[in-house]
Order: structure tokens, then C-alpha cells, then sequence
């Protein structure tokens, strides 16, 4: 059975489904037509029900808990993993919280433009643009103040560019909760035995990865944007982690009061559906 599925090119990604694209774990006669694409680009396909397995953001999700369910591995959730709002000068949160000043963000159902929305509820003058594109932009002076994500962390302070909030430290102080960045999510039209036949494949793939972290170097490299090996290494210790191999009782939790926080708020819908995958029997 060929199944769509898509990811982002970045080193968390590519070092989770390493394994199963390419055949190193038993894949239970699953084949995967694997597209590439930026997290922004993976929600919009996900809006428009194209593909049968694909990662995106848990802000983007809350739109599509109709279409996908959310599968217990491959998910970003983490402390000191979040967003960063950062400018080219020293700017304070007091300064930037207007419409006065445009913001680049990598996407607006980003759960990144989710956090500035809680943190920096007056700062609407926004602007959508590819997440490696945020950096340059500052320095240009075409926008004030930009979102980063990804490997952005490692990078901005390299070109002189300063932090302004750690957006989520934000979160974790707010909670005392992981911020739930990415999931992995199945379309709901697939059966629910395929639906569990994934999540089981997709859990020994992160299995494989991390007893064989060096196993997909070569893949991971051809992916990613000129990163040296320390700074790829350093993304995927940063995003990959216990959440990624299974969500469990905290990760739920996490997950579910990201959901309970943006509702109250007015940023999402109500959710109604059930958002994780039934355990096997």
C-alpha cells in the first residue's frame, strides 16, 4: 500500500523518518510518496486534505482535527525549544506589543505566530514569509522585528541579531508545560488499521534513529541548509526527543491545554473531535 506523506527538510524531520523511507525498519508493506516541504506549505496541503500522513503544526491542526487524527510519535514538544522574536536592534516586548512595527513570521497558523499572538497580542502588523528567509530580512531592514524557528536559534546571534523574547520560555513559565510545536498527524478517511499500522512503523523508525543516530547522515545533510554536522546534531537533540518517540500522559497534556489556552483566547475553534489516535486493542 503507497501512502502520501510529507515532512519539512529539516534535520528533526529527516533524521525521524530516515528509517522508513528508506526501508531500515520493517515498514509492515507500507510504500511512502514523500514530499518536501516548509511547515507553512505542509499546513496548507494539510487545509486541503492532500496528503495521507504529513507533519504540521499543532496551531494548524486545530483546523483539520476533522480530516487527521494525531499519531503518538514524531511530534516536536520540548522545553527551551520555542520560537524566538528577535530584531536588529535592542527592542523591548513594551515597545514592539503595536501595529507600528511589521513583523516577518514563518506562517500564520504557525504555532509560533500562535505564541506572539499570547505574548504580543497587539502586534497585527505581520508578514508571512519562509522561515530561512526571517534572518536576511532584518538585516535589510524589511521588517523590524522577525519570528524564528528551526535552525534559525543556532544562526541569528552569528549575524549580529538581537533576542527580544524566548517565546518559549514564554509558554513554559505561563504552564509549566512543553510547548507542542510539530505533530505527525493520518488522514481519518485512511482505515483505522492503517492509521495504526502507521503510527506503529513511524514508532520504530524514531526507535532506529536514535540507536543509530549517525545511520542517516548522509540524507539528513543532502536536506539540510548548509548546516555543519555539529549544528544539524544540534537541531535534532533540540527537537527530538521522549515526545518524539511517544507523546505520553505528559505530552498529551501539553498538547491538550495548548488547545484549552487558544481556544479561551479566541485564536482557534472549538475542538470537538477526539485528537489522538485510539490505543490498540
Amino acid at each position: 500500500m503507497k501512502l502520501t506523506l510529507g515532512f519539512s527538510p529539516c534535520p528533526n524531520d529527516t533524521f525521524i523518518f530516515d528509517a522508513l523511507i528508506h526501508h531500515k525498519i520493517d515498514t509492515e508493506g507500507l510504500e511512502f510518496d514523500v514530499f518536501y516541504d516548509d511547515v507553512e506549505t505542509l499546513n496548507q496541503k494539510a487545509f486541503r486534505g492532500e496528503l495521507d500522513i504529513t507533519k504540521l503544526s499543532y496551531h494548524a491542526f486545530a483546523y483539520v482535527v476533522d480530516r487527521y487524527v494525531l499519531l503518538d510519535a514524531g511530534s516536536a514538544l520540548g522545553f527551551g525549544v520555542g520560537p524566538l522574536l528577535i530584531s536588529k536592534r535592542e527592542m523591548s516586548i513594551a515597545e514592539l506589543n503595536n501595529a507600528n512595527y511589521k513583523i516577518g513570521i514563518p506562517g500564520k497558523y504557525t504555532t509560533a505566530n500562535f505564541l506572539l499572538g499570547l505574548a504580543l497580542p497587539l502586534a497585527t502588523n505581520k508578514q508571512v514569509m519562509v522561515f530561512s528567509e526571517i534572518e536576511d530580512a532584518l538585516l535589510n531592514e524589511q521588517i523590524d522585528a522577525g519570528l524564528i524557528i528551526h535552525e534559525n536559534r543556532f544562526t541569528y546571534q552569528l549575524k549580529g541579531l538581537k533576542k527580544i523574547i524566548d517565546l518559549g520560555d514564554y509558554w513554559e513559565k505561563l504552564t509549566g508545560c512543553a510547548i507542542p510545536l510539530g505533530g505527525i498527524v493520518a488522514n481519518r478517511n485512511l482505515a483505522p488499521e492503517v492509521q495504526q499500522k502507521i503510527s506503529r512503523v513511524l514508532k520504530k523508525s524514531v526507535e532506529f534513529a536514535f540507536a543509530n543516530p549517525k545511520s542517516g547522515l548522509e540524507f539528513i545533510r543532502q536536506h539540510a541548509q548548509e548546516m555543519s554536522e555539529e549544528v544539524m546534531y544540534k537541531h535534532i537533540e533540540l527537537y527530538v526527543n521522549k515526545y518524539s518517540l511517544d507523546l505520553g500522559e505528559e505530552g498529551r497534556k501539553a498538547i491538550k491545554l495548548l488547545f484549552e489556552t487558544a481556544t479561551a483566547n479566541g485564536i482557534i475553534p472549538p475542538i470537538k473531535e477526539e485528537i489522538f489516535l485510539k490505543p490498540e486493542a
